[in-house]
């Protein structure tokens, strides 16, 4: 019985030794912040006007797609309408006629719309540069505030509920020089 009892003391001097160990620890308590990136992109007047630009010339793009696309359709029909009284020589030609004119603008499509195409490089040309100085403003904010984790709430599904009082996108807004 007595072994029992002081291997139960110092166990139990053990965990008072860890309690007052963490807590000395948890009085260090680390700060935890969040930002809503997309909120801050649209205070920026650079952001907006690039999105816009961008809109334009993705309706842009999409014309010239669209407008190639009825081409082949209209080609296609053609081809119907006429099937009955082509040889097969001529059939065969003009379904690949049609063929080529239909990939060559699934490869435009590609060349504007694919994420390396004209597009998505534009897109990163303009909107890279706001990115990364809104980056480096909530970078410098946590080093200035001591911050161990700030999340980004931007479209993201999983964030059940989020205090306003710990939201740091105004300072951010603040930060980069907008109100």
């Amino acid at each position: 019985m007595i072994k029992i009892l002081t291997f139960g003391k110092t166990r139990l001097r053990i965990f008072v030794a860890l309690l007052f160990m963490f807590a000395a620890f948890s009085s260090q308590a680390q700060k935890f912040g969040y930002v809503d990136s997309e909120y801050i992109l649209k205070k920026i007047p650079a952001y907006n006007a690039a999105q816009e630009q961008l809109e334009k010339l993705s309706k842009q793009y999409q014309q010239d797609i669209d407008a190639k696309y009825k081409i082949v359709q209209d080609l296609f029909a053609k081809y119907q309408a006429e099937k009955v009284l082509l040889t097969e020589e001529m059939r065969q030609k003009r379904e690949n006629d049609i063929i080529t004119k239909e990939k060559e603008v699934k490869e435009l499509q590609k060349t504007h719309f694919s994420p390396e195409g004209t597009l998505g490089k534009k897109r990163e040309e303009l909107l890279k540069p706001l990115q990364e100085k809104v980056y480096n403003a909530i970078k410098d904010l946590a080093n200035e505030g001591g911050y161990a984790i700030i999340f980004d709430i931007a479209n993201n599904p999983n964030v059940v509920y989020n205090n306003p009082r710990y939201d740091l996108s105004d300072k951010i807004v603040e930060k980069i020089g907008l109100k």
